[in-house]
């Protein structure tokens, strides 16, 4: 389907929610504009929902959130089946709508690609209950998970010969970086309550703890108890990604929240430990789809609209 085709099948028939959707094996990709700002819309999941924000500002309510949780473009929720959320729309208006990206999926589909991971991720809930956590989950997506949630949207609206499967292999991409997020986030959480519970762990513990400074491998993988080789087996099958990967997020996360508080981004990519300002400012953007200084002035509008 070409572009324009797209643009023609948005045009708005419901100024609030306004929907289109495309069916693909085990799964389903539907794109929400909203023209005008709104209260309280409900949404419902009945199959797992992965929810991506690319334009404007929602406000969700939830069962773990009933006052509200803001979310952002580069920003997802992911929802349990069976859960209901109520949304507000505060900014949206005709020449700048609010767009949200959803992808449905199967509950046997998840269940086929976690029990693909058990093996190497004996921690993953059962896929059936989702429950390593909240029912609704708030997370950031990268880059990555940007580019791939563009690739679905292209690959469900064209009609290439090997749509299907291609739908299928990307649809499964997304849930393993779904999975793998959920156990990051609880092991993380779970470290800072007993640091040495494990090998894992600790090595968990020692990069957030340590986030200013290089990362020593050697000195890493003797505070964990493991050879480089096993350390690197253990980051790579458990959270998909290398140790020093891992610091480089987690520096940036961190870095998000400090400059949300109104901290200077010279000073805050210092004490994270980058280089320079400009390699900071790169990773940055890279990380969340905009550079520091949009995100401090983004946070500077949101403060002003909750004060007005």
């Amino acid at each position: 389907m070409e572009m324009k085709q797209l643009k023609r099948l948005r045009t708005p028939r419901t100024l609030i929610e306004n929907r289109i959707s495309f069916a693909g094996p085990s799964s389903e990709v539907s794109i929400y504009d909203t023209y005008e700002s709104a209260k309280r819309v409900r949404l419902d999941a009945g199959e797992l929902l992965f929810c991506g924000m690319m334009t404007g500002r929602k406000i969700m309510h939830s069962p773990n959130e009933p006052k509200g949780q803001e979310f952002l473009p580069h920003e997802s929720f992911i929802m349990a089946p069976g859960e209901v959320v109520a949304i507000d729309f505060p900014d949206a208006r005709r020449d700048q709508p609010t767009t949200c990206l959803t992808v449905e999926i199967s509950k046997d589909k998840v269940s086929r690609v976690s029990q693909r991971l058990s093996d190497s991720i004996p921690m993953l809930e059962s896929a059936n209950d989702w429950q390593f956590g909240c029912p609704v989950l708030h997370t950031h997506h990268s880059s990555e998970t940007q580019r791939l949630l563009n690739r679905l949207t292209k690959l469900f609206t064209e009609n290439h010969p090997d749509r299907d499967t291609l739908i299928d292999l990307n649809v499964s991409e997304l849930i393993i970086r779904m999975l793998r997020h959920k156990t990051r986030d609880f092991l993380l959480t779970y470290c800072s309550k007993d640091p040495e519970a494990n090998s894992l762990i600790a090595a968990l513990d020692w990069i957030n703890s340590t986030l200013s400074k290089p990362l020593d491998i050697d000195q890493l993988c003797r505070h964990a108890g493991m050879s480089r080789s096993r350390l690197y087996v253990e980051f790579k099958e458990k959270l998909g990604c290398s140790p020093v990967e891992l610091q480089q997020q987690l520096r940036l996360k961190r870095a998000a929240e400090r400059i949300r508080d109104g901290e200077s981004i010279t000073a805050i990519s210092y004490d994270l430990g980058f280089n320079n300002p400009s390699h900071f400012c790169y990773r940055f953007k890279n990380f969340f789809g905009c550079t520091a200084t949009e995100y401090k002035l983004r946070g500077n509008e949101e403060d002003i609209k909750s004060l007005s």
